[in-house]
């Protein structure tokens, strides 16, 4: 037929839903121009009904022998998941469906599919099969597209929260020659021509510190965080953050602002402030539960925070190895244990062992306390806030203890971050929400690999051995 099975540009096209938005019943003179591709096809000999989708929605399209002589040959060879555009008058059929009638040389071949479709596109249900093969995941099934679409509205609604408040969007190095910012172990790499090794970023903190330190005041970054960690419901071992640093604040402000930026998200991408994630009904409405760690360790776990025998006793009872652990990451064990399956409501958890934060200012009063917050959501953890630590003095001290530590094998020292802090920074609050695990509560997904475009998968062989490992098993 002569036909490029790969087609060229198709120009002045209309959504789907703006020629539906559009549409006026009883005016002839209406014409549209759609593309798409082909998700549902009926051919009935002289008629062919095809349903077009794009990334707004469906629109009809329907084909006759009689209109499209010329064409007709091309109309009979299409199949699902071919991807065309049509060019005819606007209509409705009988059942009142939405109908571009095509007209004499109006059908255009863009993109031939040769792979088989999903069956009838009525979705792909292989869950892994969906995560290997998202480009068929998303027209295959509308509400997968949708979660992506709403993703990307959160993100624009977070940026233009911050812009609106004088909010400075900057880019920090994704390589770093101290993986610092946070207790994780990091991706390690190479620059042959420097003969250096490199980490994937961690965090992008001591560098969006350095920044206040250099007169910018309020700054934020959206991006990719690299932990070379495993994989579970939560965890991708690269995941999105939004990090923010806001000079002359503390933590308490960074609550305020938080509990407001996540709200607006919530009104304007789930329906309002009442929200159902899984089985739990979440009431997002403000002011959110604050609470301290060590009120909620003794409601919850039963244990003072100082009594560090009843803490440790509470540790073996719940099968947790602490002997060699510091005292603060026991205490952590069994808060994580014991209290965080009750946080189901948005709660503010407060002041921290300081032990645990080593860029954390402390409290005034009590230095065994660190001005701190984590946010946590239908159990899980959502942001990490500091009044940040700004004396160098104590940073490098807090730095030595870290590398002294038994348990952060990981620990650096990062000497021109201590040296940025001797410059003199101002008194900050700094804040960090995961995207990822934010969009998993406004949209409803019960995976991170539900909110990741490519997650990281095992690969198909290691995972057949594992599933002929594990059925082999007595």
């Amino acid at each position: 037929m002569g036909i490029d099975p790969y087609g060229l540009r198709y120009d002045d096209t209309e959504s789907a839903l703006s020629v539906k938005a559009r549409y006026v019943d009883d005016d002839d003179t209406q014409k549209a121009r759609c593309a798409g591709r082909i998700v549902l096809l009926r051919d009935i000999g002289k008629l062919i009904f095809l349903t077009l989708r794009d990334v707004t929605g469906t629109i009809q399209i329907g084909l006759s022998k009689k209109m499209l002589t010329g064409q007709w040959d091309l109309a009979k060879l299409l199949e699902l998941g071919d991807t065309i555009g049509c060019q005819g008058q606007l209509g409705k059929t009988r059942t009142g469906e939405i109908t571009i009638w095509g007209e004499e040389d109006g059908l255009t071949f863009l993109s031939k599919c040769l792979s088989q479709p999903p069956e009838k596109f009525h979705g792909l249900s292989d869950v892994d099969q969906r995560y290997r093969q998202r480009y068929v995941d998303l027209w295959a099934n509308p509400e997968v597209m949708e979660r992506f679409k709403i993703r990307s509205g959160i993100i624009n609604t977070i940026r233009e929260y911050l812009t609106e408040r004088d909010f400075l969007e900057v880019e920090t190095p994704m390589m770093q020659s101290i993986a610092g910012g946070a207790a994780a172990k990091p991706f390690v790499t190479h620059h042959n021509s420097l003969d250096l090794d490199l980490f994937l970023r961690i965090s992008p903190e001591l560098f969006l510190k350095r920044l206040l330190v250099g007169g910018m005041e309020r700054v934020f970054e959206i991006n990719r965080n690299f932990r070379n960690e495993g994989l579970s419901r939560r965890h991708n071992p690269e995941f999105t953050m939004i990090e923010l640093y806001q000079a002359y604040g503390d933590y308490r402000s960074m609550m305020d602002l938080t509990e407001e930026m996540v709200c607006q998200c919530a009104e304007k991408y789930s329906g309002g402030l009442q929200i159902e994630y899984g089985d739990k009904a979440i009431d997002m409405s403000r002011p959110w539960r604050r609470a301290t760690y060590a009120d909620l360790l003794k409601e919850h776990a039963g244990c003072d925070i100082d009594d560090l025998s009843a803490v440790r006793a509470k540790a073996k009872a719940l099968d947790i190895e602490e002997a060699g652990m510091d005292d603060a990451v026991v205490i952590n064990e069994v808060f994580e244990a014991t209290v965080e399956e009750h946080l189901i409501n948005p709660t503010f958890v407060c002041d921290y062992p300081a032990a645990l934060c080593p860029l954390t200012r402390r409290k005034t009063d009590n230095p065994e306390i660190a001005e701190r917050f984590e946010l946590f959501v239908s159990c899980m953890e959502l942001a990490n806030a500091y009044t940040e630590l700004n004396d160098p003095t104590i940073q490098e001290e807090n730095f030595k203890m870290q590398l002294r530590g038994q348990q952060d094998t990981m620990a650096t020292m990062d000497t021109d971050y201590v040296d940025a802090l001797k410059y003199g920074m101002p008194p900050a609050g700094g804040l960090g929400i995961g995207i990822d695990r934010l969009v998993m509560i406004l949209t409803n997904a019960s995976t991170i690999r539900d909110v990741v475009l490519f997650p990281l998968l095992k690969p198909k062989k290691a995972q057949a051995d594992t599933q002929e490992t594990e059925a082999s098993s007595p």
